[in-house]
């Protein structure tokens, strides 16, 4: 049998394959009025095309527990009441073509407040400019020369952040997602205080390794304090910055030995998965390693710390995916661009590999 294809369960929830979409910002929410960060006839169209298309897991865009956690004013959010219900007419009909629903609960941190990605290549907006922000960040360092330099956070403000991503974990729940997702990957706020090279605090939330952490694992405990006993928390992780592994390159960052050791305290405040990706300034050695080159850090975590993983990245191929779950270097994989291009690319896959995939019952004839 496929191991792509073979039901997976953490917790009392069971995928029904290892087959899961990436979170992919479509920048397509209302800015502002009463709608504003809640899905749209697109999000709705975009999401129910892949369950339809077979996909076992699909986890939302990232979504921000607060307005200034949105990446641009166009994203998704789940901080008020309108944007659970507009969820949930998605939710309930992603389950009931047999996909689990996720959701990716994010504050974008210094990145925040930026042009949709096609207008402009997605440029900072200034916070005098129509629907723009000052952003906020472990420390005042701007995300690039283009940007403003973020407000630093008081301790009393890093508090209040951390209880809106567990207000938002609630409201997802309500909104019926069965998989919180924690967006600390990217350069985005999590990300930021994890980071030495973006985290520049000397107080409890910066300096050493447990410092840095402090925030993402206070982000951990708020989020798996209102989530069910029986559904499972993933963290979204960048093993590393590129950094270390960049020549010449003398800043300090983030590392894949530190994904290690992070990940084993998330295991140990009740974290079911990290989803393994990367970020910054990728070095020119990873392309003679091959389109694959995240891989290996998922597998680096499963293999010494034992907490189930999901590899991420340019995995286009059906036996590619397979050998990559039936090998132990992932338990599951993460699609993205693949799954814009064919959003049936599981029903693809299960004719290639000899497997079956449910489909939806008005496909079926007598």
């Amino acid at each position: 049998m496929s191991s792509l294809f073979t039901p997976f369960t953490l917790r009392s929830l069971t995928f029904p394959n290892r087959i899961w979409m990436a979170a992919m910002c479509q920048y397509s929410a209302a800015p502002d009025g009463d709608a504003i960060g809640a899905p749209t006839d697109w999000h709705f169209t975009h999401l129910a095309a892949r369950a339809t298309g077979g996909t076992g897991l699909i986890i939302t865009e990232a979504t921000a527990v607060s307005p200034e956690g949105r990446i641009s004013p166009y994203d998704l959010g789940i901080w008020n009441d309108t944007q659970v219900a507009a969820f949930r007419r998605i939710t309930d009909f992603l389950k009931a073509q047999g996909t689990v629903p996720g959701i990716q609960l994010a504050h974008a941190g210094r990145k925040a407040s930026t042009e949709r990605t096609w207008v402009d290549r997605g440029r900072p907006l200034a916070p005098e400019e129509t629907y723009g922000w000052t952003p906020v960040g472990p420390s005042a360092v701007a995300f690039s020369e283009a940007s403003t330099v973020p407000d630093e956070l008081s301790t009393e403000r890093i508090r209040a952040i951390v209880k809106e991503f567990g207000d938002a974990a609630r409201r997802a729940l309500a909104a019926g997602f069965e998989v919180a997702e924690i967006h600390g990957a990217h350069g985005y706020l999590v990300h930021q205080f994890l980071s030495p090279y973006s985290n520049h605090r000397t107080d409890e939330y910066g300096g050493t390794f447990e410092g840095r952490s402090r925030f993402a694992l206070e982000v951990v405990d708020a989020v798996r304090a209102v989530w069910p006993e029986d559904l499972p928390v993933f963290f979204r992780v960048s093993a590393t910055d590129w950094l270390s592994e960049n020549p010449g390159d003398g800043r300090e960052g983030w590392t894949a030995d530190d994904t290690v050791r992070f990940a084993k305290e998330l295991q140990a405040r009740g974290v079911d998965l990290l989803d393994v990706s990367t970020g910054g300034n990728v070095p020119d050695a990873r392309i003679e390693a091959g389109p694959h080159y995240q891989v290996p850090f998922a597998e680096k975590v499963r293999n010494e710390t034992g907490l189930p993983v999901a590899a991420v990245g340019l995995i286009t191929e059906p036996a590619r995916a397979e050998a990559v779950v039936a090998s132990g270097q992932a338990d599951a994989v993460l699609l993205g661009r693949e799954l814009l291009r064919n959003p049936y690319w599981a029903r693809q896959a299960a004719e290639e590999l000899g497997a079956e995939v449910a489909g939806p019952v008005q496909y079926h004839r007598a």
